[in-house]
C-alpha cells in the first residue's frame, strides 16, 4: 500500500487503528536457563513461563533454539551442556578461557541446561504447546551466524564447527567481530545449517520457522554478496518445501532494504517469490533503529506479507555516545518504545517486533513496566493518550563499502541553521510536545529551535533523564499535528549536540 494511501486512511495517532496490530516477542536460546539458575524446576513451572504473554498484545512467540551452540540435545551440532562436567569445578576445561567471576555465573546456567535435560525437560517443547493453549502463535527462531565472543576462540559458547573450520570465515585475513563469521559461499557452511533447520523442523511441533539472519547479519566475504544472495534464495527455497504449505516462514533482516539486498538478504525479492510470511527490518544490537523505513519496505513487499518493525533494546544516540550517568550503553523505557511503536504502526507496520525484551536480566533499565509494555505497545488504540519519546538514533548496519551516515553529534556553529528530521506519529489531541535537545559547551536556552516551522518557546533545562545524554538537556514547547517532525535549529553559540527527541504527553 502506498504510504500516503495508509496515513489518509488512518489519520494521526489520534486516529481510529486500523484492524492490525500486536506484537512479536523473541525469548532468547538461554535466557531462561541463566535467569533460573539454581532453582530445580518442573516441567509445569517451565510451561508456566509462557503464562506472562497470555492476555497481552503478545500474538507470535518466537523462540530461539540455538546460539552457534544448541540449546536442545542436538544431532547436528554442539549443544550448550557438551563438554561440561557437572561435579568438576567452576574451573574446569569448557570455561578455562573466562575470568573467575564469568566462570562462576556461566557454570550455573549451563548446569541449569544440564538439569533440565536430565530431568527429560525440553523447554522449547513446553512453551510451544503452552503458546498454543493461549493461542500465541508458536514459533521457532534460528539464529543463522551467532558470534558472541568470538573475540576468545576458546569460549565455551562456540561449536566445534566453528572452531575447527577457521578457513570457512568471511574475511579471514582481518579479526573484527563480523569477519570471524561464517562465510555461506562455502557449501560446508550451508549444509552445515540445513541439517540444522531440517533438525529443528523434525523435533519440533511450531506454526513457523524464523531464519534470524541479524545474528550477526554478515554472511558472505565482501564484494561477493550478490552471488551469495542466490545462495540464501535457494536456501529459502528449500525451507519452504520442508516446511510445506502449513508452517510459515519469518526473517529478520537490516533495516534498509538496500542494505539488506547488498548483504544478500534480499527480502523483497523472497516475499515476492512467496517464500517468506514474515518480514522484519531491524537495527542489530545498541541501538533501535528511529527512522527505518517502513513505509518504503510496505510499498516493496506483497500485501499479504506481515511486516514487523523491529525494535531493538538499546537505545543510544550515534555510535560511541555516552548515556545519563557517564554509561557507555542504555536501554529503551516504555515511553521510548511507544515513540518508535506509534512511529512505525502509523507508517504501516503490521506489528512490532521486540527483541532482546526479556522478563529479566536483558531487560529494560526499568523493566516494572514489562507488562504494561505487552498490553500498549503493539496498537495505536492502546497508546492513544500516553506519554511517549520520539528520539534520534542511528542505523547500525552498512553493507561492505556502503557510507555511513549519522545524525548526531552534531557540531553546531553560531547562527549556522542545520535541520534534524524524524518521524513522530503524529500529534495527538490534549497533548504537550516538547522538542528536548541535549547540547554540551555550549548554553543552548537562547538559541532558535522550530519544528515543522513553527517557533519553538524555551521552557527549562532538565538533567538525568533517563533514557538521555550525559549533557544538559534543552526544553522547548512547540505545536505538531503532522506524522514527522522537521527540527530546525539556529545556534546563538557553538556547541556539540548530542541528544534530540519529541516528547508528545497527555496534559
Amino acid at each position: 500500500m502506498d504510504r500516503r494511501v495508509f496515513l489518509t486512511s488512518l489519520g494521526a495517532l489520534g486516529a481510529s487503528p486500523a484492524p492490525r496490530g500486536g506484537i512479536v516477542l523473541n525469548e532468547d536460546s538461554n535466557h531462561y536457563f541463566s535467569s533460573r539458575a539454581g532453582q530445580r524446576l518442573s516441567a509445569s513451572e517451565v510451561s508456566a513461563f509462557v503464562d506472562q504473554y497470555a492476555g497481552t498484545q503478545v500474538r507470535d512467540l518466537f523462540f530461539n533454539v540455538n546460539a552457534m551452540r544448541a540449546g536442545f540435545p542436538s544431532k547436528t551440532r554442539t549443544s550448550f551442556v557438551d563438554g561440561y562436567e557437572p561435579k568438576g569445578p567452576d574451573s574446569q576445561e569448557m570455561f578455562a578461557s573466562v575470568s573467575a567471576a564469568e566462570a562462576k555465573g556461566a557454570r550455573a546456567w549451563v548446569h541449569q541446561a544440564w538439569q533440565l535435560r536430565q530431568d527429560g525437560i525440553d523447554v522449547y517443547a513446553l512453551w510451544l504447546e503452552r503458546a498454543r493453549k493461549h493461542k500465541i502463535g508458536a514459533w521457532v527462531s534460528v539464529r543463522m551466524n551467532d558470534l558472541h565472543n568470538v573475540d576468545d576462540e576458546r569460549h565455551y559458547l562456540h561449536s566445534a564447527f566453528w572452531r575447527t573450520n577457521p578457513e570457512l570465515r568471511r574475511v579471514p585475513y582481518r579479526q573484527e567481530q563480523r569477519d570471524r563469521a561464517l562465510d555461506y559461499l562455502h557449501p560446508q557452511v550451508r549444509e552445515h545449517n540445513w541439517k540444522f533447520i531440517e533438525e529443528v523442523a523434525a523435533r519440533y511441533a511450531f506454526d513457523g520457522m524464523e531464519l534470524d539472519w541479524m545474528r550477526f547479519g554478515f554472511h558472505f566475504a565482501p564484494g561477493r554478496e550478490a552471488e551469495g544472495a542466490q545462495l540464501l534464495t535457494e536456501m529459502h527455497r528449500r525451507l519452504r518445501k520442508l516446511l510445506g504449505p502449513k508452517r510459515r516462514v519469518a526473517v529478520r533482516v537490516p533495516s534498509r532494504p538496500e542494505t539488506a539486498q547488498r548483504l544478500g538478504m534480499d527480502a523483497v525479492a523472497w516475499a515476492r517469490e512467496g517464500l517468506v510470511d514474515i518480514v522484519t527490518p531491524t537495527n542489530f544490537w545498541r541501538t533501535v533503529d528511529n527512522d527505518m523505513p517502513i513505509g518504503l519496505w510496505r510499498r516493496l513487499l506483497p500485501s499479504a506479507v506481515t511486516l514487523c518493525a523491529g525494535l531493538e533494546l538499546g537505545l543510544n544516540a550515534f555510535p560511541g555516545s555516552v548515556a545519563a550517568g557517564g554509561r557507555p550503553f542504555q536501554t529503551n523505557s516504555i515511553e521510548t518504545v511507544r515513540g518508535s511503536a506509534a512511529a512505525y504502526l502509523v507508517q504501516g507496520a503490521d506489528r512490532i517486533y521486540l527483541f532482546n525484551y526479556m522478563d529479566s536480566q536483558t531487560a529494560m533499565d526499568d523493566n516494572s513496566t514489562y507488562p504494561d509494555l505487552l498490553r500498549e505497545a503493539g496498537n495505536l488504540a492502546s497508546l492513544r493518550g500516553k506519554a511517549r519519546r520520539h528520539v534520534v538514533t542511528y542505523q547500525d548496519t552498512w553493507a561492505p563499502g556502503e557510507k555511513a551516515a549519522y545524525k548526531l553529534p552534531i557540531e553546531a556553529e553560531a547562527g549556522r541553521w542545520f535541520a534534524v528530521r524524524q518521524p513522530v506519529g503524529g500529534g495527538a489531541a490534549s497533548a504537550r510536545v516538547a522538542i528536548r535537545v541535549g547540547v554540551r559547551g555550549a548554553d543552548a536556552s537562547g538559541w532558535e529551535v522550530r519544528c515543522n516551522g513553527a517557533r519553538a518557546s524555551f521552557e527549562r533545562v532538565e538533567t538525568e533523564l533517563k533514557p538521555g545524554p550525559n549533557t544538559p538537556i534543552y526544553r522547548y514547547a512547540v505545536p505538531l499535528t503532522s506524522e514527522e517532525a522537521v527540527i530546525d535549529i539556529r545556534p546563538a553559540s557553538a556547541g556539540r549536540v548530542e541528544w534530540m527527541e519529541v516528547l508528545v504527553e497527555p496534559t
